[in-house]
């Protein structure tokens, strides 16, 4: 077994330019290393170039420069083992209509060569919770029933490494719920690589060992989840008064106050250069008895928005 699923370097895309126009560059010599056994999040906002790295990883589009090594096997110099290290679980909804979950799978592992004495169909149709709809035409299932689907193909071929694009987007809770307990044992039963692109944030913060960051093709963060978030210094303590505060009160330079609807008072400050007690300090000596008081630490949400908004613009082509 490896100890890196994923190694990439130099990592650039150009789409071709049209009449009249400028190339588009998608990724920008993108370095990663994504560690085998990991649950990883890839996120950026719309447009950063996270579906052109998906789709290089799977063969489905050709870089324009740089190396992608999947399981140990460069995509250049062995294709055909590097695509079948890997399996994609794509955010558009690509089914047969006309094919049924039990054809669709089969189909798919006879087009990664898997021997009939070697598939896993009736395994995976009850892992994605299709058992009783394995005979029934593709086109009569529901939306989150065919995202089920899409997993189950990503499946059939016990692929080291598996993406999943976007995978709870316009899905229900109990669906959202079945997909990340088959994340899970599929991560720790079989020690797959899983990685994960989601715009919901605090399912990455939850999920995921690992986060990276990209946007406008450059990848502008990555580290463990607990180390990034951390990166942010900011605190807010969220006192609830016995009695109403309606005036502002002298406060230790960098603490700013805001009054909620509920009537607690938020102070937020820097953690490494105020301590909380200079915080309580301030409100015991505006005469403020506490009732009670929370802690609201940052989120992967406030470190996503604070690196995306503060990145640096492209530079004009």
């Amino acid at each position: 077994m490896t100890q890196v699923a994923i190694e990439i370097e130099g990592l650039a895309k150009t789409y071709a330019s049209r009449r009249g126009e400028t190339g588009m560059q998608a990724l920008k010599g993108i370095d990663l290393k994504v560690p085998a056994g990991s649950i990883f999040g890839l996120l950026g906002p719309n447009g950063a170039g996270k579906s052109t790295l998906i789709n290089i990883l799977a063969g489905l589009v050709r870089k324009s420069a740089g190396s992608v090594r999947i399981w140990g096997f460069d995509q250049d110099v062995n294709p055909r083992q590097s695509r079948a290290a890997i399996g994609v679980m794509p955010q558009e909804l690509n089914i047969d209509p006309f094919f049924t979950p039990r054809a669709a799978l089969d189909v798919q592992a006879g087009l990664y060569g898997v021997p009939r004495s070697r598939r896993q169909t009736d395994e995976i149709l009850a892992m994605i919770g299709l058992t009783d709809k394995a005979d029934s035409y593709s086109r009569t299932l529901s939306g989150g029933m065919r995202r089920r689907l899409l997993l189950g193909k990503a499946l059939v071929h016990a692929p080291h490494v598996l993406v999943l694009d976007e995978p709870t987007a316009g899905v229900d809770i109990e669906l959202r719920q079945m997909l990340w307990t088959n994340v899970r044992r599929l991560n720790v039963e079989r020690g797959m690589t899983i990685i994960l692109t989601t715009h919901y944030l605090e399912e990455a913060e939850e999920m995921c060992d690992e986060i990276a960051i990209i946007h406008r093709g450059e990848k502008i963060a990555h580290d463990r989840t607990g180390a990034l978030i951390g990166r942010l210094d900011a605190k807010t303590l969220v006192i609830r008064p016995e009695a109403p505060v309606t005036a502002p009160f002298a406060l230790p330079e960098g603490v700013a106050l805001s009054f909620r609807r509920d009537g607690a008072l938020a102070l937020s400050y820097r953690r490494s250069v105020t301590p909380a007690e200079a915080v309580f300090d301030a409100v015991r000596a505006a005469g403020i008895r506490i009732r009670d008081v929370a802690v609201e630490e940052p989120t992967l949400e406030d470190v996503f928005l604070s690196l995306t908004s503060s990145a640096p613009a492209p530079q004009a082509a």
